[in-house]
């Protein structure tokens, strides 16, 4: 099971990769018109993508986890939350992007309740 997990989470992975080229490119996707209709389209965008790709990598880590100051975190999310932060900040070197703070917010937020969706679902299967 965890072998299907990484390999959905690995496709998942490339088609945000495929999106965030498109987008330091310039180029145009029926993704970013979409996002456009959607009343907070782009934010919302953010809290899923980047939540359900932390759900996806915490199961095909194996739910492994560290503990700092007395409190776990799961491998996934911290691999995610590093991918999604090195990727933020990069925009402010590309002229086609706009760091946005909010995005990262989003982001975070999705981050962390995907995590804690793991958490229970991890609960609930024991």
């Amino acid at each position: 099971m965890h072998k299907l997990i990484a390999i959905v989470s690995v496709t998942f992975l490339s088609f945000i990769i495929w999106v965030i080229y498109q987008a330091n490119t310039g180029q145009h996707s029926i993704f970013f018109e979409l996002v456009k209709i959607i009343p907070y389209g782009d934010k919302v965008g953010h809290f899923c993508l980047f939540g359900l790709l932390t759900l996806g990598a915490n199961f095909a880590f194996k739910l492994k986890s560290y503990s700092v100051l007395s409190c776990n975190l799961y491998v996934g999310s911290s691999v995610v939350f590093l991918f999604v932060l090195l990727e933020e900040l990069s925009q402010y070197f590309i002229p086609s992007r706009t760091l946005d703070i909010a995005d990262l917010l989003a982001d975070a937020l999705g981050i962390l309740t995907f995590s804690l969706i793991t958490k229970l679902i991890n609960k609930g299967s024991q």
